[in-house]
């Protein structure tokens, strides 16, 4: 999985008039869990751009004044409810050890022989939960929709890796190619 670094700076004090001052500074508070013990940081808010503001899933390299080096994913983030400014960040460390649950994007690949005759093409679940090891973790999941017919499903079941878990019930759809009007159109206007 791919990962994005991010320079931090520790923080001493941790209260209201503290976190006002590091936000009109254009810093956003963030804190690491996870580990022995939590972490309070900042960092610049054009940090966090790559990481924040994409479909991809990254993992987080935070790197803290005096050389302390932390592998995390992002946990949680709020935003400003007016102005959408990151307005704080958890984070949870990773260890090579340890598995850990995310939502990884699906990408569709292969074109479709019911989409072809002019079904339309339906995509359910654009992410699913994988549980993995860190570094078993992928950067996106394929779903080949080759084999697609109008009325045929694509399960979650035909994803199975041995490198991580699925989290999702069997029987959950990913995409489906459907009927369209049009279709149906045609196939009336046929007969």
């Amino acid at each position: 999985m791919q990962s994005i670094a991010i320079k931090g700076s520790k923080r001493e004090s941790v209260g209201k008039k503290a976190t006002k001052a590091l936000r009109n500074a254009g810093k956003v508070p963030c804190v690491l869990y996870g580990g022995e013990n939590t972490l309070s940081f900042s960092a610049d808010a054009k940090e966090f751009k790559s990481l924040v503001y994409t479909p991809n899933v990254y993992t987080a390299t935070i790197e803290i004044e005096g050389g302390e080096t932390y592998t995390a994913i992002l946990q949680d983030i709020q935003f400003h409810p007016v102005t959408d400014e990151i307005l704080h960040i958890d984070f949870y460390q990773l260890f090579e050890d340890k598995e850990i649950g995310m939502d990884i994007p699906v990408k569709l690949t292969g074109a479709s022989p019911g989409v072809m005759r002019g079904g339309a093409l339906r995509h359910n679940m654009r992410k699913l939960r994988v549980k993995a090891l860190p570094a078993n973790l992928p950067d996106f999941i394929t779903a080949d929709i080759s084999e697609l017919e109008i009325g045929n499903k694509l399960y979650v079941t035909s994803l199975a890796n041995d490198n991580y878990t699925i989290m999702h019930p069997e029987n959950t759809v990913v995409a489906q190619v459907r009927m369209s009007r049009n279709a149906k159109k045609a196939e009336e206007t046929a007969e």
